[in-house]
């Protein structure tokens, strides 16, 4: 049977002390170390949460929505507690696709608490190294919103520089005179596109948030529980989300421009084909024309009677179709 709670610990000057096995004794502990609890969850059903609920006074509607998950990443200011969605992201290489998970942060003056949905999650790495910075992780609630939130948009950067370097292969592919005309290219750059729309899904909303949290935007200094002297860090995170957004819009161009290219490509050699269809039925049709005409049953007809008439028609037949020949071939049409 899955464990709900992931972890649990109350931390003091930057320094891990083990949680109670009581929540309802986790938060005034934590108060009375002087430092605060951090409560990671997984997947929780709504019984399942209610202690968590009812110990830390969220707001039923940040509830609803870390059960509920489906969200969109967005930053929350409520009177006890600030609420943060993430998506973090995974990219799969051997069939090109992109998934997102989501992770939901309480934080309030004294707690964290964090909801994971799915299996993309930097919680354990972000704790881990949290445990080794004992100075950063002395800053409190404010410093793990941080961390989380810087690690799962450094790994946007890594997916969007795996996404750009499978997107350069395709694009040779695309150009390379016997795989631009594939039938599944297009399918292929289709596909692309729709991950590169789950990729923006994920990235594009998170612009906000960290503008607020980072105090650059017009809500900013509303933004409860944010330290002042972390707001460059969060800042410093923006800039990294707006590299990530600039690149996956070039992505999205660059897939945009090598469909237009692909299809592109088909009109040409579609075209050439119908060039080609037509050079050799206008090849095929004087000889028909001919031999049609002299397959009719009439008496009177100039050299039917003629010993030397079907050589001269021969010979004239064969003239003509290499006239049309060369014609065509000088004209690139065969």
């Amino acid at each position: 049977m899955r464990s709900v709670i992931v972890d649990c610990a109350i931390y003091r000057h930057g320094h891990r002390i083990e949680g109670p096995e009581d929540l309802s004794d986790a938060l005034a502990e934590a108060r009375a170390a002087g430092g605060f609890v951090w409560i990671g969850l997984y997947e929780p059903s709504e019984r399942e949460f209610d202690l968590v609920t009812q110990e830390f006074a969220l707001h039923r509607l940040a509830v609803e929505d870390a059960l509920n998950a489906h969200q969109r990443p967005k930053l929350e200011v409520y009177d006890d507690s600030l609420f943060m969605v993430l998506k973090p992201v995974a990219y799969d290489a051997d069939h090109d696709t992109v998934s997102a998970d989501e992770i939901m942060v309480f934080i309030g003056n004294c707690f964290v608490v964090t909801v994971r949905h799915g299996e993309i999650s930097p919680l354990a790495a972000v704790r881990h190294r949290l445990e080794e910075e004992p100075e950063m992780l002395d800053k409190g609630p404010t410093a793990v919103l941080y961390a989380i939130s810087d690690a799962v948009v450094d790994h946007y950067l890594e997916v969007a520089t795996e996404l750009g370097n499978d997107l350069g292969e395709l694009e040779a592919e695309v150009f390379r005179p016997e795989g631009g005309g594939s039938r599944h290219i297009a399918s292929r750059i289709y596909g692309f596109k729709r991950q590169i729309l789950e990729f923006r899904r994920a990235t594009g909303p998170l612009a906000l948030p960290l503008t607020r949290l980072a105090g650059t935007g017009p809500f900013g200094a509303t933004v409860p529980f944010v330290h002042d002297k972390a707001r460059p860090f969060f800042r410093d995170v923006g800039d990294h989300l707006m590299r990530v957004n600039e690149s996956v819009e070039a992505l999205d161009r660059l897939v945009s421009d090598m469909l237009s290219a692909h299809l592109a490509q088909m009109s040409v050699r579609q075209n050439d084909d119908m060039r080609k269809i037509s050079s050799w039925a206008a090849m095929a049709a004087v000889p028909t024309m001919i031999a049609g005409i002299y397959g009719m049953n009439f008496d009177h007809m100039p050299e039917l009677h003629w010993l030397w008439s079907y050589p001269a028609v021969i010979l004239l037949m064969a003239a003509l179709e290499v006239l049309l020949y060369r014609l065509f071939k000088g004209r690139g049409w065969l």
